[in-house]
Order: C-alpha cells, then structure tokens, then sequence
C-alpha cells in the first residue's frame, strides 16, 4: 500500500460531490429499484464462496449494500461515497462502515471477500484509473465484481449535457492485465427490457484472486 500524498481533485470528483451529486439520489432511490438489485446480486452472489465481508466503492446511499444485506444479513459490509448527502443516508443503515472520501484517497484498512464497483468507473477520469483499480485489487481478498458500461475500447460520451463525465471502455480486461492472478470467473448482462427485474444495461464481471489476499 502507499501512502496519502497530496494531490489535485479531478473534475469528476469535484462533478459527483456537488449539485450534480445530489439530484443523482434523487433519481435513484425508489424501493422498486432495491428489489431489482437485490435480483440481480443474487444471481451474482450464487457464483461466490462463502461471503463474510464486502465494500462498495462509490456506493452512493447504499442500495447495492442494501440488496446484500437482504440476501446475506450477517455479511460485514462498508462503503466508501464522495458525496455528502449520501453519506447521511448510508449512516442511518446501522452495520455500514462508511468511508466519506474520494475513492482516490481510500486506502484499504483491511481486506473483504467481495469488492464492488457498480456504474463508476464510467465517471473516472482515464488518467487516474490505475490508482482505482489499485485499490480495487489491493481491498479484495477473493473477489472483485465490475458492473459497467462496456466498450472494447475506450471511448467517451456526453452524460445529460456534461463533457469528460461518462466514460465506456473494457474495464475488467484493463485489471486483468495489470493484476495477472486475477481470473475471470464469471460475466453477464443487465437489461432495461428485463420482464421482471429491470435494470440500466450494464455489463458485469466478476473476477477472482487466484492467490487470495495477495497484496502489490
């Protein structure tokens, strides 16, 4: 692990702590919502080992942990959210550490058997990448789960009228060359159109340390 230098905000991170921020709650908070996550981390959850310990990088108020929560209520969970107003909502969720940082400043105080990253890397500024998926690997002692936009390669696009916001590339191959021991265990595809269980279309990947709890 290295430790916290100073350094200068992204855009991005400066984007998601604001206004921009907040109205984002707002659209995404419905109850209806909780039931189709929960759906579709159990599809998830099936193709794990036993599950103790998880943390959401960008967890927004928490529903991803929320669906868990139903689905395996003794697992330890923590999240780590940039915005202000989420944090006040993840707090009132008793059993959640939580993290008020910028996930380019998390550095990991222990290792959990799950890390997710759910519809965020599509918010990360390209350059600092690395230093994301570093801590993604470095925070995981079994598993890392992606749930992204995908492009096979990196390309951007406008995100409701913003530039340098939203951003699709093939993320997991991106770790998976960078981290060797990480393998793919298994991948799958949300979508909008689902009958049941909607959801955004995301692309998801789950990825497992061949050598558990291997730091860099």
């Amino acid at each position: 692990m290295t430790n916290k230098i100073d350094r200068i905000e992204t855009d991005q991170e400066i984007f998601w702590k604001g206004e921009f921020g907040n109205d984002y709650i707002e659209r995404n908070s419905s109850m209806r919502l909780l039931g189709n996550k929960t759906a579709f981390y159990a599809k998830v959850i099936s193709h794990l080992d036993r599950l103790n310990s998880c943390i959401e990088f960008g967890s927004n108020i928490g529903l991803n942990l929320m669906a868990i929560r139903n689905l395996i209520p003794e697992c330890e969970l923590s999240a780590i959210e940039i915005n202000s107003k989420a944090v006040e909502t993840l707090k009132k969720h008793l059993g959640i550490r939580v993290y008020n940082q910028s996930i380019l400043d998390f550095e990991p105080d222990f290792q959990r058997d799950l890390v997710i990253i759910h519809g965020v890397l599509i918010h990360i500024e390209p350059t600092v990448k690395k230093e994301v998926y570093r801590r993604l690997y470095e925070t995981s002692k079994k598993y890392v789960l992606l749930v992204e936009y995908y492009n096979p390669k990196p390309v951007e696009l406008d995100y409701r009228g913003a530039k340098g916001k939203l951003f699709k590339a093939d993320f997991a191959g991106e770790m998976m060359d960078l981290y060797p021991d990480l393998k793919l265990l298994e991948y799958g595809f949300s979508y909008h159109r689902d009958k049941q269980f909607p959801m955004d279309d995301l692309t998801w990947f789950l990825l497992k340390k061949e050598d558990e709890g291997r730091h860099v």
